[in-house]
């Protein structure tokens, strides 16, 4: 895949809902994490180019997301989290909400391949706790 993107977001239903404002939403949380990669220093450094996060949305919300192997042709490290449909469909109407959502979700996705890569991850963190106190 050819872009300049450090971060990509991507959804797949497992269960018959719609969910409004998917796109939107995950461009929004993006925008706002993708800096917070870059300012904290991961690239060049990290194994990877760059991290795919798809997220299914299905019947529970993992723990933890799913790791893939590292693409050797692409550099990506695509991952993936099942989310609860339920927790989708309570806040979708409203992007900013949905937004908030995938933030929290990408950034605890973020912070196990911080630990599993060992890469900075303070910064991740306080995005984090700052989503949390809101």
């Amino acid at each position: 895949m050819a872009h300049d993107r450090k971060l990509v977001l991507g959804a797949v239903a497992l269960v018959r809902e719609r969910i409004r404002n998917t796109m939107p939403a995950a461009e929004m949380a993006r925008e706002s994490i993708e800096p917070i990669l870059v300012k904290s220093g991961w690239f060049p450094g990290a194994p990877f180019r760059w991290v795919g996060i798809i997220f299914r949305y299905g019947l529970a919300t993992d723990p933890e997301p799913q790791f893939d192997s590292i693409h050797p042709d692409d550099g990506d490290l695509p991952i993936a989290r099942e989310l609860d449909t339920h927790e989708l469909l309570a806040v979708h109407r409203d992007v900013d909400a949905l937004a908030r959502y995938f933030r929290i979700r990408t950034l605890e996705c973020l912070l196990a391949v911080a630990a599993r890569y060992n890469l900075p991850s303070e910064l991740l963190e306080s995005a984090l706790n700052a989503e949390h106190a809101v």
